[in-house]
């Protein structure tokens, strides 16, 4: 029989071993945080597809070495937090605007403007929706300036053949970019909007939004339309030239006006100067957007287009050729001649 004495001591013993146990995870979690390097990314839920899906390619290449968090609170959001050096990547559904360039200057951070590709900003409505399939940019403007709230609230106020029943409006939030672009291509101001709708920066709640509910209208980037096509109904836009469907061939062309805007990714100076794997990733980005902007549903530059803006990178070009505003109508083309110019 054991007295107590060597029972005590046996389970002095084993406490002894697990706390060394535990000391020596705490050491290897230490080592391996030491060891790991961090690429923090935030912004635009527009850009979010898009940069997910290259990050976690990237982190398949570089195993426990790596670690890459993307976030999405907005365009706005995603700048707030660049700007206040809390990111090394931002995510961005609209060139930087003026006071975020101010805020950037006033912290020391420097930066590289990467267009990464092009989205069709998409109106659409649910499709229980029969008499709804275009719209004019005209009409959305009536429906969505600020002078509209609390007076349009039916289908037939924006069209006297359509029916009169309520119409329900989701839409991006302020901190969206795509609510920057939106406003200001159908309203004619940037952030001059009506507010009695639902909002969100998350594109996905939006989505949701809209397909549960028959008398919805809402907007929010290609690739979420294109991620629940039998869920969703888009509708062609009139800039007063016909209707025009959002796709890939209508951006390449010129012909989606005026919801047509590149996509941008905005790197910090200082971290691709002083992190390999910022560097890294941004040179793996530009490898590998032809294929998987494609695919998650937006409209890819040309591969030589990729290679333009990774030498602007590669050569330290900071800043932006936007001056702090949005192009409205812009083309593939001319976004490349301007880089070529940076």
């Amino acid at each position: 029989m054991k007295t107590t004495r060597q029972v005590n001591s046996h389970t002095l013993s084993i406490r002894i071993l697990a706390f060394s146990a535990i000391a020596l995870l705490n050491s290897c979690a230490q080592v391996q945080s030491q060891t790991s390097q961090q690429i923090k990314i935030d912004g635009s839920s527009t850009v979010y597809p898009i940069t997910d899906a290259i990050a976690k390619d990237f982190q398949k290449t570089q195993g426990a070495k790596v670690a890459i968090t993307v976030e999405f609170s907005g365009t706005g959001g995603g700048f707030r937090k660049f700007c206040a050096g809390e990111t090394d990547i931002s995510n961005s559904s609209r060139p930087i605007r003026p006071e975020e360039m101010e805020a950037c200057n006033k912290a020391g951070i420097r930066y590289y403007e990467l267009p990464i590709a092009f989205d069709a900003l998409t109106v659409v409505v649910n499709p229980k929706n029969s008499w709804a399939k275009d719209i004019t940019v005209a009409e959305l403007k009536k429906l969505w300036e600020p002078a509209a709230q609390g007076k349009i609230t039916k289908w037939n106020q924006i069209r006297t053949s359509w029916p009169n029943q309520p119409i329900n409006l989701y839409g991006a939030g302020k901190d969206s970019g795509t609510f920057d672009y939106f406003t200001e291509a159908t309203v004619g101001e940037a952030k001059a909007s009506r507010t009695d709708y639902t909002a969100s920066e998350d594109d996905n709640v939006l989505v949701q939004g809209v397909t549960k509910d028959p008398n919805a209208l809402g907007y929010f980037g290609l690739s979420y339309y294109e991620a629940n096509p039998t869920q969703l109904k888009a509708l062609g836009i009139d800039n007063g030239q016909g209707s025009v469907m959002p796709t890939r061939e209508a951006v390449e062309k010129a012909q989606y006006k005026p919801l047509t805007r590149p996509l941008f990714i905005y790197v910090s100076y200082s971290a691709a100067q002083t992190k390999s794997e910022v560097r890294d990733f941004v040179e793996f980005y530009m490898e590998k957007a032809p294929t998987l902007v494609n695919s998650v549903g937006y409209i890819p530059l040309p591969k030589d287009g990729y290679q333009l803006i990774y030498n602007n990178f590669y050569k330290g070009k900071v800043g932006t050729v936007f001056n702090g505003e949005a192009q409205l109508d812009l083309t593939i083309g001319e976004l490349l001649r301007q880089q070529a110019k940076f």
